[in-house]
């Protein structure tokens, strides 16, 4: 099993890292590779400002409800989620291990005017000089493209706060998401380059649960994201078949 410079074993999969180099210059195309992701985010946001806002006791309808919140994206890519908590007032840094996916994001804030602080690097390195220093840790569709899911999940929350929060988004592993999230969203609707995802590295909400309550996470609550084909958009639901997202408190 290989290990990283620190003595943890490895999360990286290289041909993860360079699939998504490949096509990192569409993060901001608003109908390219990446556009399913464009659909569901704001989505995702919905869902971090509601948790956090009841979490931390803030007032929901404020204008910046993360003001002052150091948030870590890990798996950032191009920064979507990265610019979206920034908009409301995180201090936040994106990291990734795609030297491309941060040139890219770098390049996007500047345009944004946005200050964030985005590095390539990976969590097994970054994690050395940064234990307990994040509010919040993003973990978005990203432990399905990750090699020792556990350690990601460890590495990930020895830099989270005592009493910080952690999201994590992933696709749900059963008959329906094989059909829906590869043959659908890959095959037929072509909403992700085929390949995008391996079936057999989806996780059920159950083995979420079970990797962060290993790793000093308390379960908080799930939603799962369900596409209305008749609206064209994304919403929150009780339903976890197939997208859904977790929170976790430290």
């Amino acid at each position: 099993m290989a290990k990283s410079s620190n003595g943890e074993k490895s999360t990286i999969i290289a041909e993860e890292i360079e699939k998504f180099s490949n096509i990192a210059s569409e993060w901001w195309d608003l109908e390219g590779k990446f556009k399913a992701l464009h659909k569901i985010n704001p989505v995702r946001v919905l869902f971090i400002r509601e948790l956090v806002s009841e979490y931390f006791k803030i007032d929901p309808k404020s204008k910046y409800p993360l003001k002052n919140l150091k948030i870590l994206d890990i798996g950032c890519g191009g920064g979507l989620i990265s610019e979206s908590m920034a908009k409301l007032g995180a201090k936040v840094t994106g990291l990734d291990p795609s030297g491309k996916n941060i040139s890219i994001a770098k390049s996007h804030a500047k345009e944004s005017k946005l200050d964030i602080e985005y590095i390539n690097s990976t969590i097994e390195e970054f994690s050395i000089k940064n234990k307990g220093k994040f509010d919040i840790i993003l973990n978005l569709e990203a432990i399905e493209h990750v090699d020792n899911p556990e350690e990601f999940l460890q590495l990930s929350s020895f830099c989270l706060k005592k009493g910080g929060l952690m999201s994590i988004s992933t696709i749900n592993r059963n008959p329906k998401s094989f059909l829906m999230a590869i043959i659908g969203a890959e095959y037929i609707l072509r909403w992700l380059p085929r390949g995008t995802h391996d079936w057999k590295k989806f996780f059920k909400p159950s083995e979420i649960v079970n990797f962060a309550e290993n790793n000093q996470l308390k379960f908080i609550k799930a939603k799962g994201f369900e596409f209305n084909i008749l609206k064209n958009d994304w919403h929150l639901s009780d339903n976890l078949d197939v997208n859904y997202i977790s929170a976790f408190s430290k």
